[in-house]
C-alpha cells in the first residue's frame, strides 16, 4: 500500500492516540509528535527514578498504531494494583523503560525498537530528548510548576513555559513537520498536552513556516483547571496566540447534543459542553468541520477514532465522501 501523504500530529495524553488509532487506517505516512511533560502517576516515578523521559503518552501512541491482538494490546497497558514498587505501573512503561536501558539510554531508540516489535503503522517521536517541566502563570499571578499540579489551581491561566531555556527537538521532529502534507494538533488537554509542544522554539516556528494546512481538533467538553468556560472560538485564540493568527486553517468540533447521563456526571466534575458558533469561526477565516464525534464506550466520553479521522480526510485530501477504510483510495 503506498502511503505517499503525509501527515504529522501533535499532541499528547489520551487524545492524540484517540487520532492515530483512526488514521492508521488510511494509507498515510503518519508522524505522531508526542509532548513530554507528563510528572505524574507511573510515568512521573519512572522519569524522577530513572532520570528518563516519562513514557506513559508515548506507549499509548505506539499501541494506537500498532497492529497487534486485543489481548497484547490488554497486557502491554495492565497496570499493577498491588506489589511493592509495581503498583501503579503498567507494563508497557515497564518494557519502554527495560528498552530505554537496553539502547544505551537512548529513549529514541528505544520508541523505535517498541514500535517494531509491535508493528506500529507510524512512526512516533518525542517532542524533545531533555526533561521538561511545564509551568503555567495564572491570571491570579500564581505560578505553578508541574504538569500534574497545573490543573488543581483552578484559576484562569494566563500563559504557559518551560522552566528550562534552550529545549531542542528531537532528531527528526522539524524535519517531519518541514515535510508534512498536514499537521494536526490535538485532542487533548489544550494547556498541559498541546501548548507544550508549541513552547519549544524550533517546533514553534517550524510550523509557523510550514505552508500546509494546520487542523486543531477541538476537545468535546471543557476542562476544569484548565479550560473552565471557553468556547472553541476561546481554544482557537490560545493555540494562536503561540503560533500567530490565522495559523489554523481547521477546526473540528461535535455538532451532536451530549447525552444527558453524561453531561450530569461532567457537570458534577465542574465541566461542560465546548460550544461554537460557525459563523464567528468562519469570519475569523478557520474552516470549520463539524460532526458527530463522540465515543460513549466509557465512563467519560472520548473523542471517536474513526469520526474524528474521517473528518480529517474529508477535508485535507478533499475526500467528499470517505468509503469503507479498506475500499478508500488516495488519489
Amino acid at each position: 500500500m503506498r502511503r505517499d501523504r503525509k501527515v504529522v500530529a501533535i499532541g499528547g495524553g489520551t487524545g492524540l492516540s484517540t487520532l492515530v488509532r483512526g488514521l492508521k487506517h488510511y494509507p498515510l505516512d503518519i508522524t505522531a509528535i508526542v509532548t513530554v511533560g507528563d510528572d505524574g502517576g507511573s510515568s512521573g516515578r519512572l522519569r524522577d527514578e530513572f532520570h528518563m523521559l516519562p513514557p506513559g503518552d508515548i506507549r499509548n501512541v505506539i499501541l494506537a498504531l500498532s497492529e497487534v491482538e486485543p489481548l497484547m494490546d490488554k497486557i502491554l497497558q495492565y497496570r499493577f494494583d498491588t506489589g511493592y514498587g509495581l503498583e501503579g505501573h503498567s507494563l508497557g512503561n515497564l518494557m519502554l523503560t527495560a528498552a530505554t536501558h537496553i539502547c544505551e539510554g537512548s529513549f529514541v531508540k528505544a520508541i523505535d525498537v517498541m514500535s517494531q516489535l509491535l508493528n506500529a503503522q507510524g512512526k512516533v517521536l518525542p517532542v524533545t530528548e531533555t526533561l521538561m517541566t511545564l509551568a503555567a502563570e495564572f491570571e491570579d499571578g500564581t505560578i505553578v510548576k508541574g504538569e500534574s499540579k497545573i490543573p488543581l489551581h483552578e484559576q484562569p491561566i494566563k500563559r504557559m513555559f518551560l522552566l528550562e531555556e534552550g529545549i531542542e527537538p528531537a532528531p527528526g521532529v522539524v524535519e517531519a513537520i518541514e515535510s508534512a502534507d498536514v499537521i494536526v494538533l490535538g485532542p487533548g488537554s489544550l494547556y498541559t498536552s498541546i501548548i507544550p509542544n508549541l513552547l519549544i522554539p524550533a517546533v514553534r516556528e517550524a510550523i509557523i513556516r510550514s505552508k500546509v494546512p494546520v487542523v486543531y481538533i477541538c476537545n468535546v467538553m471543557t476542562q476544569p483547571g484548565e479550560t473552565k468556560g471557553y468556547d472553541a472560538m476561546k481554544h482557537l485564540k490560545v493555540i494562536e496566540s503561540y503560533l500567530g493568527k490565522a495559523s489554523i486553517d481547521t477546526i473540528v468540533v461535535n455538532n451532536e447534543p451530549i447525552e444527558e447521563e453524561y453531561l450530569e456526571r461532567y457537570r458534577e466534575d465542574g465541566s461542560e459542553e465546548v460550544r461554537f458558533d460557525r459563523k464567528k469561526l468562519r469570519n475569523y477565516g478557520t474552516n470549520v468541520l463539524a460532526g458527530d464525534i463522540v465515543d460513549y464506550n466509557r465512563e467519560y466520553i472520548r473523542h471517536d477514532s474513526d469520526a474524528i479521522a474521517g473528518l480529517v480526510m474529508q477535508r485535507v485530501l478533499r475526500i467528499k465522501k470517505p468509503r469503507s477504510f479498506q475500499e478508500l483510495e488516495l488519489k
